[in-house]
């Protein structure tokens, strides 16, 4: 089977994800081809017997772009199947983000596309603060289990939905407002001087194009979609992200530390991380089909 994933990603960990996807979906036989989603993106879903949209959650929604894109895919047609899933990933486990898929399903839908499973990994944040080593390597290795029964779920056609109330869908819709908000705020992020080195890499990461290098330094413009690539990245630790400044996390993590056990992960949504962490975990325990009983 040909799989197709278009996704959005500031700082790596939705490609991550989607990496590992593709080498289990080619070492059962299949194809799979990744394309990240930037401004010139076409989308192409014919000749494909799957398709995924992988995105990160930003306030339990999926980015402005990834909104775009979909509005730009084309109705189905007889070349392209029907069946797309779904793919976050989202720095804590909460269920508030089940409800980042449905104005994507709903788009899909008047597409003549059918969202038929959707994947959620947890990886570390990139805003708010920094995970620990530990508590990173957890999650490697949750997502290192997860990547199997999603690449079963690919292939079966069909998978995990999530249940998504009013509540969750009405918060949903008024957090979107980040959407409008981001561009304005971004204008507002800067380097400081004495720590920029002047080394382009924010603006060559950007996934909007919207840094430009004058005199040296970057230039941020009208058209931020708060994905923090450019302060995560940034070698020298120079980039402030404006009113995000305080929650600002530098530098790329290391998944190949030592797991966390139960009793030292961390005390923020520490009853959700055990949860998802466990759940998991049980992938490793029982077979597919026994765990899909249980669900």
């Amino acid at each position: 089977m040909r799989a197709i994933a278009y996704y959005f990603t500031g700082t790596g960990n939705t490609k991550r994800v989607l990496e590992k996807l593709k080498a289990e979906w080619e070492r059962r036989g299949h194809e799979m081809t990744l394309v990240r989603i930037l401004p010139d993106t076409v989308p192409v879903f014919e000749g494909y017997d799957r398709m995924i949209v992988g995105y990160p959650v930003h306030g339990f929604n999926a980015p402005a772009p990834v909104f775009k894109f979909l509005k730009d895919v084309p109705f189905r047609t007889e070349g392209a199947s029907e069946k797309v899933f779904l793919l976050r990933t989202s720095g804590e486990p909460l269920s508030l983000n089940h409800a980042s898929g449905i104005a994507l399903e709903r788009i899909l839908k008047k597409k003549g596309y059918s969202v038929v499973g959707e994947f959620a990994h947890v990886m570390p944040y990139n805003i708010i603060f920094r995970h620990p080593d530990g508590m990173v390597a957890r999650m490697e290795t949750a997502s290192n289990l997860k990547v199997l029964r999603d690449a079963d779920d690919l292939e079966a056609g069909k998978g995990w939905r999530a249940k998504v109330d009013l509540f969750k869908r009405a918060f949903s819709f008024m957090v979107r407002i980040e959407h409008s908000a981001m561009p304005v705020f971004g204008i507002s992020f800067h380097a400081k001087k004495n720590l920029c080195v002047g080394c382009g890499l924010c603006a060559k990461e950007c996934p909007r194009g919207n840094i430009t290098m004058k005199d040296g330094k970057p230039k941020f413009g009208g058209h931020c979609v708060g994905c923090m690539g450019c302060a995560f990245l940034c070698p020298k630790d120079a980039v402030r992200p404006s009113i995000f400044n305080a929650w600002r996390v530098n530098g790329k993590y290391n998944f190949d530390g030592e797991p966390v056990q139960d009793e030292k992960v961390i005390r923020y949504c520490r009853r959700h991380y055990l949860k998802y962490f466990h759940e998991a975990e049980a992938l490793a325990a029982f077979p597919s089909d026994e765990v899909a009983k249980e669900e």
